[in-house]
Formats: C-alpha cells, structure tokens, sequence
C-alpha cells in the first residue's frame, strides 16, 4: 500500500508548485531523500519540473527492470502528462494534498506536513528525520 505525498517549492509570491509522489511518502524515506538529494532551490525546482512522481528514490523502471541510475520515476517516463500543480498559498496547498506535504520554502529548507491530520494542527509541521551520514 502506499503513502502518498505531494512535494512542493515556495514561489516568491508565496504561492506553491508541486507534485504528486505515490510511494514512499513518509518523513522517514521521502523527507530525508528530498533533504540528502534535493537541498537546494535549483534541485528542488528540477525535480519538480518533471512532473507527477510514482517513486521520489528508485533504480527499478515500469517494466520491473533495473534502471542504470537512482533516482525519481516520473509518470511522463511512461508517456503520461502529470504536470506541476499551482496552489495560491500555503493552505490551499495543505487542504488538497496526500498524507504528507513536503515544501521546500525560500528559507531553504524542507518542511514537512501531516495532512492526514484533519485539523489546524497540521499547519505546524513535522519533523524530518535527520539524514543518515556515512
């Protein structure tokens, strides 16, 4: 089963671009992927560029097969067209989003949310697990 997420980045006007991510979505394995492999503004932006996500972190392709690289698998890789969803502003983007919301704000860092919450407490975020360091 999964845990669907949405991943966003904080536009200068405040409003959000972002995209939908199918597996994975918890702060465990999305939240520290997002912080190890997309911590900057650019990164950030690329990876929302390609659109709707089916896994943020993975070397395995729709047929089953192994991929050459690790990395996002984007629904347009199959040809579907799942492009970046535009929201006016922070609760807009929470109220229509999957069980977590990630956002990489123009503070420079991912926050995370648990929408599944239901209620204004969801606005306050949660934590991200630190990264592992080798």
């Amino acid at each position: 089963m999964a845990t669907r997420s949405r991943i966003g980045i904080e536009l200068s006007d405040n409003s959000i671009l972002s995209v939908y991510c199918h597996w994975d979505g918890y702060p465990e394995f999305n939240g520290k992927k997002l912080q190890e492999h997309f911590d900057s503004y650019e990164s950030a932006a690329a990876l929302i560029d390609g659109g709707d996500i089916s896994a943020l972190w993975t070397n395995v392709g729709w047929d089953n097969e192994t991929l050459s690289e690790v990395g996002p698998l984007y629904y347009s890789s199959r040809g579907e067209n799942c492009p970046p969803r535009h929201d006016k502003d922070l609760a807009e983007y929470l109220l229509n989003g999957e069980e977590f919301a990630y956002l990489y704000t123009q503070s420079e860092e991912w926050v995370c949310y648990d929408t599944c919450q239901w209620h204004d407490s969801y606005m306050e975020g949660v934590e991200i697990p630190s990264a592992v360091t080798v």
